[in-house]
């Protein structure tokens, strides 16, 4: 049940001062008027009466089954002795069942006291037209209902008026519950809204952690890789400077082509990330790596001084996802790279791809020192770049020496989804 405002409530004080203002008029011109004749009530005492209908419809919707009764209350009494008031009272009573039906919160209560309410009325209404169908007729009486025959205008007047206060009554049950009903669906609406509007904030947050996660992970394999081979190349240049003029202008050759290509991924990163609209993450950035770039990578541990060797088991049954290419090349890209830092100068490696019908293995293995590889953001690309793949990783040294690295990814046609 929504809860009740400030303008609510001015709302509700609002009309109950305009219905006290109508209902002193409509007293005045009543009882000027003697709608009942002689037997009509004061002045004064309906002048209080609207006083009764009005005060408790300024707190209709924060007590709404007390304001029905006390208005109710009031009504029959009225009615019952003649006081020169009508236009008000039922104005009244019909705000008053109609807001018990829209705002009481025990439902239970609302159902029993309208109907309770309806049947008093009704029941009134019947013991009235009793009496009145029951009195002696004065043809005297000017403006009496004549009872002759089987459908007098007595019982015409009788039948209009019953039908009258199930319209009336009807009327007021069924808004009240129907006002109700949408302010329900209007609170579970807004309700709804609001969590959608908190899971959208988070669902927003996470899409950035894993995007700065993306481009973390994208910066350190191609950051790391070719400056990690440059400083090897440059520490072979400055030991062959002196001795072999040659073969230092080829190493450092090699340098330039290694910040070449850096520079090449890295503005190639940038430029997908600054793409206005561009939903492309990192991993799915522009790219020409894949699997047949790892002989590439081969070459270029070699001659940074890893020798290396690539070998190739089976062929592909069909051509796996991009992404899985990719984050297959970084995995080997970066576990060479760990290899030349961490290995020590005498270390060889070994690639070995292996196509199975329903998946792709890869191992980078080294003969250098165990346990010597890098175990920090590195280690953690890898491993979230073989679950984005949904394949599995291993890391670690080797029983009989040196450090392994171990993907298995399966092939699949569909796009891998991201993490």
């Amino acid at each position: 049940m929504p809860r009740l405002t400030r303008t609510q409530q001015r709302n509700d004080i609002v009309l109950a001062v305009v219905l006290l203002l109508g209902g002193l008029l409509s007293a005045v011109l009543s009882s000027v008027s003697g709608i009942y004749g002689d037997q009509q009530g004061s002045l004064a005492i309906a002048l209080g009466y609207v006083a009764v209908l009005a005060i408790p419809l300024a707190f209709r919707r924060r007590w709404p089954s007390v304001a029905a009764v006390v208005v109710s209350v009031a009504y029959f009494f009225a009615v019952t002795f003649r006081i020169p008031e009508l236009y008000a009272g039922n104005i009244a009573m019909f705000i008053a069942l109609y807001t018990v039906g829209a705002w009481e919160p025990h439902r239970r209560r609302a159902t029993i006291v309208r109907v309770a309410i309806i049947v008093g009325m009704f029941a009134w209404l019947f013991v009235v037209m009793f009496q009145d169908a029951t009195q002696p007729v004065d043809p005297t009486v000017e403006g009496a209902f004549s009872r002759a025959g089987a459908f007098s205008p007595f019982v015409a007047y009788q039948l209009l008026m019953i039908g009258v206060n199930a319209l009336y009554f009807g009327g007021a049950y069924y808004f009240g519950n129907r006002t109700f009903q949408q302010m329900r669906q209007r609170a579970a609406l807004e309700e709804r809204t609001a969590e959608l509007e908190a899971e959208r904030e988070v669902t927003a947050a996470q899409a950035v952690a894993l995007d700065r996660v993306r481009i973390a992970r994208e910066l350190h394999d191609v950051v790391a890789h070719h400056v990690s081979l440059m400083g090897v190349q440059a520490g072979v240049a400055r030991s062959l400077l002196a001795r072999d003029p040659d073969k230092t202008r080829e190493v450092l050759s090699g340098i330039e082509v290694s910040a070449r290509t850096s520079l090449h991924e890295l503005r190639q990163l940038l430029e997908t990330l600054r793409t206005p609209g561009s939903e492309a993450a990192p991993d799915t950035a522009p790219t020409t790596h894949g699997l047949t770039s790892i002989s590439a990578l081969v070459d270029e541990a070699s001659a940074a001084g890893l020798p290396t060797t690539l070998t190739i088991i089976g062929k592909p049954t069909r051509d796996p996802a991009p992404l899985v290419q990719v984050n297959l090349y970084r995995i080997a890209q970066e576990a060479l790279t760990n290899a030349r830092r961490h290995a020590g100068p005498r270390a060889t490696a070994d690639v070995r791809l292996r196509f199975d019908p329903d998946a792709i293995e890869l191992e980078v293995a080294n003969t250098g020192r165990a346990g010597s590889a890098a175990s920090g953001l590195g280690q953690l690309g890898m491993r979230e770049r073989a679950a984005v793949s949904g394949g599995t990783i291993d890391i670690g040294p080797r029983s009989r020496g040196g450090y392994l690295v171990r993907v298995r990814v399966p092939v699949v046609d569909a796009e891998v989804a991201h993490v």
